[in-house]
Order: structure tokens, then C-alpha cells, then sequence
């Protein structure tokens, strides 16, 4: 049995409502069914409706962050089970840019999957390098260090419901 063949578009706060639901119109209007996983993940604030124009389609959506807390006084922060009730399947964990612009730890990152997994989310957790440490020849190292640190407390049977996006960081553009 062969890997499962992904495509995830990360729109990152780009497009206004207008915008963002003409995208998914022309991204939806242009989808061949194959056995390719396609993944978008719009704006919070337009996710229900993108999640309700792609439902029919075969495209997926996802939020591109959650919260580590699952309700409370957490201002402008968004919880797994609100994505979910959103339409959403899917959740970015630990982008390049949320580690880098929100030092966000991996024992956050832990807890965000959890919440993914406890509200029937996909998480899609990111990995990767900075260029300076490829160059250094660090890059094995680090993405071990990123999978073995936030795994280690998940089953098999966890791990499994994931998937695990390989995105060094020089290779991102905005």
C-alpha cells in the first residue's frame, strides 16, 4: 500500500471575505476527483463558509492553528472543538511560522494535537529545518528532535490518525 498523495494550500492571513470565497470557488470549480488529498486552510474568520462551499467537492479544509486549552478566558484564541464545529477535519500544529513569530514550544505543540485529537480533528503536524542548520548538516537531527519530543506521549493508534507535513523552513514562501 502506497502513501496517500496530499496537497494543502496554507492561505496565511491573505484574502478578505470577498476574496477568499471567489479562491475556493475557482480552486473548487477546477478539482478533478483523484486520489490526491486536497487540504485548504482559509482564514479563520471565513473557514465555516469556505468549509460549507468545498463540503460537496471532495476538498477539505482546515484551521491553520489551534489552541492548547479546550475553553476559557484564552482571548483570541480559537479551540479544536470550534474549528471543528466549523466544518473543518483538519488542523495545522506547529508551522515554521508559529514556532518562529509565536515561540511556540513542542510541549504546546503536544497539547494542540491532543485537543485536535480529542474534538476528531486531523492534525497536520510540521517539521523541518532552518537553512543555516541543513547547511550545518543538523537538519536529520533537528526534524528527530521535533517528532521524537511532541510524539513520544501519543500511541501508535494516535500517530496513525496524523499526518506529518515536512516543510523546511528555506523552502516556505509567504
Amino acid at each position: 500500500m502506497g502513501r496517500q498523495k496530499i496537497v494543502a494550500g496554507n492561505w496565511k492571513m491573505n484574502k478578505n471575505f470577498s476574496e477568499a470565497k471567489q479562491l475556493a470557488e475557482e480552486i473548487i470549480s477546477k478539482n478533478s476527483k483523484s486520489e490526491i488529498l486536497k487540504i485548504i486552510f482559509p482564514p479563520f474568520l471565513y473557514l465555516t463558509e469556505i468549509s460549507l462551499l468545498a463540503k460537496e467537492s471532495g476538498i477539505k479544509t482546515g484551521a491553520q492553528n489551534c489552541s492548547e486549552h479546550d475553553k476559557g478566558a484564552f482571548t483570541g484564541e480559537v479551540s479544536a472543538a470550534m474549528i471543528a464545529s466549523c466544518g473543518a477535519t483538519y488542523c495545522l500544529v506547529g508551522h515554521s511560522e508559529r514556532r518562529q513569530y509565536f515561540s511556540e514550544t513542542n510541549a504546546q505543540l503536544k497539547n494542540k494535537i491532543e485537543r485536535c485529537l480529542e474534538n476528531n480533528l486531523i492534525p497536520v503536524f510540521c517539521v523541518g529545518e532552518k537553512l543555516e542548520e541543513r547547511r550545518g548538516g543538523a537538519h536529520f537531527k533537528i526534524v528527530e528532535e521535533q517528532l521524537c519530543e511532541v510524539l513520544e506521549k501519543f500511541s501508535v493508534g494516535d500517530i496513525s490518525k496524523m499526518i506529518i507535513a515536512y516543510e523546511p523552513v528555506w523552502a516556505i514562501g509567504t
